[in-house]
Order: structure tokens, then sequence, then C-alpha cells
């Protein structure tokens, strides 16, 4: 983990002449602000425009400047996807107008017949579509406890194309090795593709550790005020780009060139909220750990998380989101979710605002009974997305709802 939440500095291309100073390469919340943006394009304007077309004149028949529609393209679009590559640390950037939209992108790269393994404990959306709408395509599933490498390497097959993982998992907060999951499915010519929406570039660069493909939903920390919808893919495997660039193209599923902009804009603040996000949750932990109303609590920045070492190797603090059993049984957790002030009960997480949410009722409510039991996601059980309130607020919220619900602390 990088010391004081700082970022590792980035290598730089970039040379300089033996008579001039050189320049250090620039840190994560320079290239936020600066990465992927020309003024020499938008005349000299600071803020870039927002490029409110639908097309653009050509030269002559079969000559254009780069544009010629914007599904196919926008420049407000591509200022977005190159910041979001060099963020990453990956030499392609997608946008789509949601997260399912560009996880589907990445499903797309499929061929009837393939074959996915995948980590059990993913959101809903995802294993709603893995699960249930790709299987007529004849797309066969595996799923697997990721943590288990063991598990992984046995599910396996030679039809196999994508390990597709998340980490943290979403609800239950799994930590999974990207690193030593790279190698596995290189070593079986599979693509690795990592859901990185609960960390953000700011806390996690999948690419560093292997993996060949990353998704967002840009809804989420990215964006951080629940104003948009939004979706994303990086990547620096040429021909992996190049099909889901096609079928970007393809399939339209593309992002508003406001919802770029203000997606692009976002990011510029993403240091500043992730820093506030992760001291408040690690408070937040903190509190809840131990408390006899609160069962168990699920948060990598605990030391006794399971994943708690592989967390602090691969990402630069632990996040914002926390997910905890309730100390009774359903009726109980909604009398307990009812009595909240600050956290608004309601589905997303990342934005500044804090949410809290029922996995079983809410963000996995697709899956059955049995699955649900299966990965572990329990009536009692609720996910917040830890806002950037004033700490102590946002604890004292808790506890009078505990209080009101369980009783007083103990």
């Amino acid at each position: 983990m990088a010391k004081d939440g700082q970022k590792k500095e980035r290598s730089d291309d970039e040379g300089s002449s033996k008579d001039e100073p050189e320049r250090k390469a620039p840190g994560f919340e320079t290239m936020a602000i600066h990465a992927g943006e020309s003024d020499e394009e938008h005349y000299r304007a600071v803020v870039p425009p927002i490029y409110h077309t639908s097309t653009y004149k050509l030269e002559e028949v079969g000559k254009f400047h780069g544009y010629d529609y914007s599904r196919s393209g926008n420049p407000t679009r591509a200022m977005l996807e190159r910041k979001l590559a060099c963020l990453e640390e990956a030499k392609y950037g997608l946008a789509f107008s949601s997260g399912m939209a560009a996880v589907n992108a990445v499903v797309a790269l499929l061929e009837s017949g393939a074959h996915v393994v995948s980590e059990e404990n993913v959101y809903g959306g995802t294993h709603r579509l893995l699960s249930k709408v790709y299987p007529k395509y004849k797309i066969d599933l595996t799923w697997v406890d990721a943590t288990d490498l063991s598990k992984v390497e046995k599910a396996i097959k030679k039809e196999t194309k994508l390990l597709w993982i998340e980490t943290p998992t979403n609800p239950l907060l799994k930590i999974l090795d990207i690193e030593a999951l790279a190698k596995i499915a290189h070593a079986n010519k599979v693509l690795l593709v990592v859901d990185n929406t609960f960390s953000s570039p700011y806390l996690q660069r999948p690419i560093e550790h292997g993996a060949d493909i990353v998704v967002h939903s840009t809804t989420k920390y990215i964006g951080g005020h629940s104003d948009f919808i939004g979706g994303a893919v990086v990547t620096s495997n040429d021909q992996a780009y190049l099909d889901m660039a096609y079928y970007q193209n393809a399939a339209g599923a593309v992002p508003s060139p406001n919802d770029c902009y203000m997606a692009a804009r976002s990011l510029k603040t993403l240091a500043l909220r992730m820093r506030q996000h992760c001291f408040n949750a690690k408070k937040i932990a903190e509190f809840l750990d131990g408390d006899s109303r609160v069962k168990k609590v699920y948060y990598p920045g605990l030391p006794d998380h399971p994943g708690h070492e592989l967390a602090k190797k691969q990402m630069d603090d632990f996040g914002g989101i926390i997910t905890f059993e309730v100390n009774g049984d359903h009726e109980t957790t909604k009398a307990f979710v009812s009595e909240l002030h600050y956290f608004a009960l309601a589905v997303s997480l990342g934005a500044v605002e804090s949410l809290i949410a029922h996995p079983a009722s809410m963000t996995h409510a697709s899956l059955t009974g049995g699955e649900k039991q299966k990965i572990g996601i329990k009536d009692n059980m609720v996910r917040i997305s830890v806002g950037i309130e004033e700490v102590e607020d946002l604890i004292q919220d808790l506890d009078i709802a505990l209080t009101k619900t369980i009783g007083t602390r103990k």
C-alpha cells in the first residue's frame, strides 16, 4: 500500500535533453486533471467543450477529419476514453452508456460454444447477464470461489475464453489475487477480466497486475455524484480493443456527450473523494467491528479480514464499501434501515452521499434463494457505500438506528 495514501509514480516514456532539468512522471492527481485533454484543438479552452452534435461535415466524398457520426465517435467521448486509459495505465479506453453495456461489450467477444469461468460473488446484473442471457447463445458458464486458485484451475477447460472476477467483490468484499489469477488465465490462453468498479483506478489498477481487460460502472466512484449512468472498458490488448470498438459502434450503446463531460470532470476530483471515502469507511468499520448489535463486518481494511494482506499488496487503500450483518432477523434489518437519516436506502454506490442497500432484495434480487445462500448473501445483510460527510455524523446515525431497533451499544 502506498504510504499516506499517496500514489506510486508512473513511468513515462518522455525523455528530456541534457540541457534541461528532468521532469518527473506526473502523479495520479495531475493526470486525472490533464490527461486526455488538448487545448490546441479547442481554441485553447482550459475546459474542453461538450460537442453536442450528432453528425459532422465531410470535407469531400470519402474524406473526413476523424468523425462522421457521434455514435461512431465524438470528441468529448474520445477525451474521456483517453483519460480513463491513462489512469488505468492502459493503451485504450472505450466508454459506454452504462456499466452493464460495458460488461456486455466484453462478453460479446465470445463466440457460440465458448466457456466462461467467473467468480461466484459478482454484481447481480453481471450474474444475470452471464447466467440468464448468454446461455441461449450457447455460452457455457462455471461459477467458482476464485479465492481458491485450485478451483479456478480445475474449472478451466479448452473452450474457456474468459476468466471474470471482481475485487473487492459485491457485496461480500472478497479480495482476489489478480496477479495469480492472471498467471492461471494466461497459461491457458484465457483473458482475465476485472471489474474494478469498487476500487476505481485511484485505488487499484488491475492491468499493472496482469489483467487483460478492466470494466467500470462509471456511474459509481468515477462519476461520484449519483447524477448520470455510464460504463467503460480499458485494455492494452490490441485485438480485444478492435473487437470491442467494433461492437461499440455496431451496437450503439454509447454515452451522451454531456455524460462523457460529467464523467471526465468528476475524474478530476476522484483522488480527493476517494481519500475521504476510505478514511470514513475505516472509522465506521472500526465502530461496527465488535459491536454486539452487529453480527459480522466485511471490510478488507480490518486486520482480521481474510483478504487484508492481499488488499494491502494490490490496492492503495481499502475502499469505501462496508457490508455487515445486523444481529437480528430480516424484520429487524428492515427496521434498522428505516431508522437511518443520512444513509439513503438506494441501489448504486460510490457517491458523495452515503447509501445503504439490502443486497438480498435489491442488488442481487435476480438470484434464486439457493444461489444467494450458496455464496453467502443473507437476509440480515446490508451494504453501505460510505460518503464524504462528516464521519462522526455517519457513526451517530448508525448508532441511533441500531439503538432504536436492537438496543444500546455494549
